[in-house]
């Protein structure tokens, strides 16, 4: 527990805005996803069937991006609740909409080969870069691609 405080020391203080941040996010959307429609939570977003081709960022907007996606991972590590990837990919849209990073994130499945099951799997991108999400999102076909564009 030592070894945990001393690294958030040794955080930048935006680091450490952006993890306190991300936290209070992971919870909202946990509260979210938990309470509301998926048809609600997604009512703001470009909503396509089929991966889009990603427009690419400014240098600034994609380290805005990474730095977001980094603090999101990092925060959902110290959550009691379950910060899984769907909070995470709507953590990042609301982040990176407020920051004026456009994004989007994916929603796929896969019929896992050990038990036959369907499991699903949401990740977020901004340009080329996975933000969220990002253990073996290549093994699901797409369902849905959410978008936001910048303000």
């Amino acid at each position: 527990m030592l070894s945990k405080f001393k690294k958030f020391v040794k955080l930048s203080s935006k680091e450490k805005k952006l993890f306190f941040e991300a936290y209070a996010t992971l919870g909202m959307m946990r509260l979210a996803v938990l309470t509301v429609s998926f048809k609600r939570l997604t009512n703001s977003l470009n909503h396509e069937t089929k991966k889009k081709e990603l427009k690419k960022l400014s240098e600034e907007d994609m380290k805005t991006a990474q730095q977001v996606g980094k603090s999101i991972i990092r925060a959902s590590l110290y959550t009691p609740w379950e910060s899984n990837c769907l909070a995470q990919s709507l953590t990042a849209h609301k982040m990176l909409k407020k920051r004026s990073v456009a994004g989007v994130f994916y929603l796929g499945t896969m019929k896992d080969k050990k038990d036959g099951q369907m499991k699903a799997h949401s990740w977020s991108q901004c340009g080329e870069n996975i933000i969220t999400g990002k253990p073996g999102h290549e093994k699901f076909t797409v369902l849905s691609v959410f978008g936001w564009e910048k303000k």
